[in-house]
């Protein structure tokens, strides 16, 4: 037979593609393309899609999707199922007859967007004709096309149809319909079936999906082994969101031997395909840095990337760059950008962020509206820390109309379980706003916060027992939490501590410490211990005189306008201006 299909080949279209077939089967598609020419120009379907696949494909003749798509609709007119299965598939992909521009080098190469009503025409012929990939695409168009191609019920038939016979596109697409009543053990057993059935063909997704399963413990045994298999497996045919489940399985560790230096080559794999989780955990990486320095600019780029995805763990992670200037510009206006898009995609820690922006004046108005609406909506549902926020809200008029009242019972409400919210109800208290004045029930608000280390509290308590308001004076209580503050890096306790060490209150004066804990407010802005330590310094009231150190802590604070400094300036005698000058 075959000698005479060699014989008969030249006469006989028949033959020749018999010929054309046998060459094909042995690799030598570059004899076979003529034969499968001479058919295809005779109008046997058969030889047509052989050939058009020749061109899809490159095979015996140089690529041309143009000439393939051409010679491929010839048969698929003719009834040719495979030609029509392959064709529905081209459509949807972006490269049907419709979208292959004729006018572009080389037949046009570029695809264009799905076709999905020409994809279901032709889906539709090879899935009656009895084609399981085509009734797998024609699953997929009436389940996930477009609003108008869709049926649900139709999609789930033929998606089974399909898995019936073993086509794995209809097995990953069958499990999925089961997966919409999962909750039924059966239905879930033959979930599992037909999800492993198409894993073990090779199906990228459905290896994703399995490894999910396992990872998860979802329908099979939990195992992070088996998971990471089947994660690897998937990543390496190129799922970007198994990619990214590999490399983080390698970062970690889990259910693998830890290779951090080939995790971060997978996530940035994914990153870069972009998998906005997997660019989160790279920025994360080098936020955090590890054998070398963190690189701040290099994890911007990523937490970028990431945001571009809508992640909101990376928008607020690139929000706090932005607010410190680590690795991208100072900018608290791109800080409330970003906490807003955290926030509006349910980060509710970014909330608060980008109200206290507000509160410094950044942002915008539609920033304070949609901030106040957040806290509203959660206050109104119960949430202490939420209803504390709105109150904040409501009291300096961020998002909505300045209500002193409505504040104070609001944070009254959060001052149960707030701590922020006992020092703001007791600030209301003490000082009358939006409630009675009642300096004694303030007191003892502000004492709650206090014991429980807030800072601004224990600030505010010192100096009412300083002064004696809302109950007694209490000099060594008022100094101890000073001064505990102070440690904690409060630039007004640490000059309220060297004031009280500098003589006058019921604690030990200490002027050598008073100069010192003057210097450390200093250093830090602070204009009353700038004016202390130029009197100090200026006196010798410490045992340190320095007339030119004197003169420059003067002038700051009287640059900030204490007229007291400047007049203890015009005490200096005039030989201390040149030094000063040279040093300043």
């Amino acid at each position: 037979m075959r000698l005479l299909d060699s014989m008969l080949a030249p006469f006989s279209a028949t033959a020749a593609l018999r010929r054309a077939v046998k060459l094909s089967d042995k690799g030598d598609r570059r004899a076979a393309f003529p034969l499968l020419a001479r058919a295809a120009r005779k109008g046997i379907p058969e030889a047509e899609y052989r050939i058009g696949r020749c061109y899809l494909e490159g095979a015996g003749v140089p690529p041309s999707r143009g000439n393939g798509v051409r010679w491929l609709e010839k048969a698929a007119t003719r009834g040719y199922v495979e030609a029509q299965a392959l064709l529905a598939t081209l459509c949807l992909n972006g490269m049907g007859p419709e979208q292959t521009g004729t006018g572009m080098l080389f037949g046009g190469q570029n695809a264009a967007g799905p076709d999905f009503e020409t994809a279901m025409l032709w889906a539709r012929r090879a899935a009656e004709g009895g084609s399981a990939e085509a009734q797998a695409v024609l699953g997929f168009i009436l389940g996930s096309g477009p609003e108008k191609l869709r049926d649900q019920a139709q999609s789930d038939l033929w998606y089974k149809r399909s898995a019936d016979v073993g086509c794995p596109q209809g097995q990953l697409g069958h499990a999925l319909a089961l997966a919409r009543d999962a909750k039924d053990p059966e239905v879930q057993e033959r979930l599992v079936v037909h999800l492993r059935a198409a894993a073990e063909k090779g199906l990228a997704t459905a290896l994703f999906l399995y490894g999910m399963m396992h990872d998860r413990g979802v329908g099979v045994a939990q195992d992070q082994a088996a998971a990471g298999r089947y994660f690897q497996q998937s990543a390496e045919k190129g799922h970007v969101s198994a990619q990214a489940k590999w490399g983080f399985a390698l970062l970690r560790g889990i259910g693998v031997q830890k290779n951090a230096t080939e995790g971060e080559s997978w996530l940035r794999r994914a990153a870069l395909a972009g998998d906005p989780e997997a660019a989160a955990l790279v920025g994360d990486l080098y936020a955090k840095g590890g054998a070398l320095p963190p690189n701040y600019a290099e994890a911007a780029m990523w937490f970028r990337r990431s945001v571009d995805g809508k992640h909101k763990g990376a928008a607020r992670a690139l929000a706090m760059l932005h607010l410190t200037g680590s690795g991208v510009p100072r900018d608290q206006d791109e800080a409330a950008r970003l906490f807003r898009i955290a926030a509006e995609a349910g980060d509710t820690t970014s909330h608060a962020d980008l109200g206290n922006l507000l509160l410094k004046g950044h942002g915008d108005q539609q920033d304070s509206v949609l901030t106040r609406e957040w806290f509203e909506q959660a206050a109104m549902s119960g949430d202490l820390i939420a209803a504390f926020n709105f109150g904040v809200c409501l009291a300096e008029g961020v998002g909505i109309e300045r209500d002193d009242r409505k504040a104070a019972e609001w944070l009254r409400r959060a001052a149960d379980g707030v701590v922020n919210a006992q020092y703001w109800y007791g600030r209301m208290l003490v000082e009358g706003r939006g409630v009675d004045k009642n300096a004694e029930e303030g007191r003892a608000w502000i004492a709650r916060a206090a014991e429980v280390g807030m800072i601004e509290a224990q600030v505010m308590l010192a100096d009412m027992m300083l002064n004696g308001t809302g109950g007694p004076k209490d000099h060594p209580a008022a100094f101890i939490l000073f001064t505990k503050a102070a440690k904690a890096g409060h630039v007004g306790a640490m000059f309220a501590t060297g004031a009280m060490l500098g003589g006058g209150h019921d604690v030990p004066t200490d002027r050598a410490a008073a100069q010192t804990w003057y210097r450390s407010g200093a250093e830090r802005g602070h204009p009353y211990a700038q004016m202390m330590l130029g009197r100090f310094l200026l006196r010798g009231v410490a045992g340190e005189q320095n007339l030119t150190e004197a003169r420059l802590w003067l002038e700051r604070a009287a640059a900030q306008g204490l007229q007291d400094a400047k007049s203890d300036l015009a005490s200096l005698p005039p030989a201390t201006h040149g030094a000063v000058a040279e040093e300043v």
